[in-house]
């Protein structure tokens, strides 16, 4: 896999932010350690709460502008879904395999096979 798109927050429930990666675990050290100044320096959303794992970075970037779309508690379901307690997923990015696979009967059905 590589690409992945993912969420940080400051609490449960808290600020969101959805960002998009080939790195994971490098881009997250690079929020938590506030490498660059921005959303998630500014908000302290240092959390991993949520990530989702794509076949390459076109289709991770396309699902990331998706997300985006999406209200605010759409958001959250779909964090919680995964991760109810909103915990630091960060020290466990390699035990959760978080794969994402579209309806198959959408358009992005044949990317993903």
């Amino acid at each position: 896999m590589t690409g992945s798109v993912y969420m940080m927050s400051d609490k449960p429930r808290g600020v969101i932010y959805i960002g998009v990666t080939s790195d994971l675990l490098g881009r997250v050290w690079e929020h938590k350690n506030e490498v660059q100044e921005g959303f998630t320096s500014r908000y302290e959303a240092k959390n991993l709460v949520w990530f989702e794992l794509h076949p390459n970075i076109v289709l991770a970037i396309r699902r990331e502008k998706s997300l985006k779309r999406y209200s605010r508690a759409w958001k959250i379901n779909l964090i919680e879904g995964l991760n109810p307690t909103w915990l630091d997923l960060y020290e466990r990015i390699d035990e959760i395999e978080n794969v994402y696979m579209p309806h198959c009967n959408s358009r992005e059905w044949s990317d993903y096979n």
